[in-house]
């Protein structure tokens, strides 16, 4: 096992070793000199040379490669005397500790990974990545939370109703969610959840009036099928669901098809198809972030309310594949012979999915939220951007239109662990639970 863990964290080293040197490759091709930008607008030609000098941007690409690789390296190697080496190990830029002597001058030192400083704010893009980040991670986190329970719960009526309108209609949910794009849904659910309903909305009466009347020809229907009328009370709840779910969306359907037709050739107003209720509004904010200033107090405050539109934005797309993967996982589960056994043996129908199958369905679903929250990090910089999320991804925009290629060479850097780490946890966590794995 120890052989097993040791291998999966060089995979992660080499993988996080291929990144860095594509991001570091990539950036220095750009055009433009990040001189001129850290000097200023009324930097003189002699400011701008030593601003160059400085960043090591006189040297050649390889050596300023190897340099990279060494500020970012937690053991490097450092010059303790000569100050104008490239190489200095500069108390300012380093939390360092010798480990042991070459030279005279040469150390070898254990440090934190220094990501170099801000081309415009001149702050430690470490200080401005980890300012940041934890206002992304509990964005992801709530998002994977409403994605992962609201998408294994769908995902087990679809499996249990196969081929059922259940079924279809959360198909219909998961090829909407992942077909949509992250900034579309986002404009969509700001606007009508932040704007149109912050305190009131007016609601079609209709969809609803005719779930009501589905509902009662579900009962009707059950009844005279069963001939129970005496006893009301043991009606069945998912057939009733399905005709008032049923109900629900030809009424949607109708009240669409009477605004296009109302727009188009704008006939008089049906009272029934277009009456409107009110619904109390959510009260939460268009734009928003975690933390606040107090308007009274003036000192900092947590503002959960705006947590809930961008969670649900973010959420959208690995509910969608939760959903499905639950969904398949199950049906695949649930044709074991273990499970025909213990329905041989009289075991409730909540037992079966709840006891039995759903614990060995849930591994695939497992993968795909580990790897879901990291890209989350990475996925969440439109949401930031249209909700005025204060986090990571809002910061990289930022620094994106400024060309301050230090914070988003940091940023990408760190997301990029993030995936490494996760998925090593999970090949080492897959390792203890599967023998089968560390063999293989």
């Amino acid at each position: 096992m120890v052989k097993y863990i040791v291998k999966k964290i060089l995979y992660g080293f080499l993988v996080l070793f291929g990144v860095v040197t594509a991001i570091f490759f990539l950036f220095s091709a750009k055009p433009g000199d990040p001189a001129l930008m850290a000097g200023g607008n009324h930097a003189t030609a002699e400011v701008i040379q030593n601003i160059r000098k400085d960043l090591g941007l006189d040297l050649p690409i390889i050596e300023r490669y190897a340099l990279y690789l060494n500020d970012l390296s937690p053991i490097s190697i450092h010059n303790k005397n000569v100050t104008g080496s490239h190489l200095y190990l500069d108390t300012v830029k380093y939390d360092a500790s010798v480990l042991m002597s070459f030279s005279e001058n040469r150390v070898l030192v254990y440090k934190t990974p220094y990501l170099r400083r801000s081309y415009e704010t001149k702050r430690a893009v470490s200080d401005v990545v980890f300012e940041k980040l934890p206002n992304t991670v509990v964005l992801a986190f709530a998002a994977m939370f409403f994605a992962t329970l609201i998408g294994i719960v769908l995902g087990i009526l679809s499996a249990v109703n196969k081929g059922s309108f259940y079924d279809n209609s959360s198909f219909i949910i998961a090829v909407t969610g992942m077909s949509a794009p992250s900034f579309f849904m986002a404009t969509i659910i700001s606007t009508v959840g932040g704007l149109k309903w912050a305190e009131q909305m007016d609601l079609p009466a209709f969809p609803f009036m005719t779930l009501l009347l589905g509902l009662l020809i579900g009962m009707i229907t059950y009844f005279r099928e069963n001939n129970k009328l005496s006893k009301t009370l043991k009606f069945s709840l998912k057939g009733l669901l399905s005709w008032g779910i049923k109900g629900f969306f030809i009424g949607a359907g109708v009240w669409v098809l009477y605004i296009i037709g109302f727009s188009i050739f704008n006939y008089g107003d049906v009272p029934l198809i277009g009456s409107t209720f009110p619904l109390p509004g959510t009260g939460l904010d268009p734009v928003g972030s975690l933390i606040g200033i107090d308007d009274f107090t003036g000192e900092d405050t947590y503002y959960w309310g705006n947590l809930i539109l961008p969670a649900l934005t973010l959420g959208i797309r690995p509910l969608a594949i939760i959903t499905q993967l639950t969904r398949s996982s199950l049906l695949d589960v649930l044709s074991q012979d273990y499970i025909r056994t213990a329905k041989a043996k009289g075991l409730s129908f909540y037992s079966i999915i709840f006891k039995h199958a759903l614990k060995n369905a849930l591994n695939p679903v497992i993968t795909a939220v580990s790897g879901w929250f990291a890209s989350l990090l990475a996925g969440a910089v439109f949401v930031e951007r249209i909700f005025g999320w204060d986090g990571i991804g809002n910061e990289l925009i930022n620094a994106l239109q400024k060309d301050d290629l230090p914070i988003v060479m940091g940023a990408v850097i760190v997301i990029s662990a993030f995936f490494v780490v996760i998925n090593i946890l999970v090949d080492i966590s897959y390792g203890f639970l599967d023998p089968r794995v560390r063999v293989s």
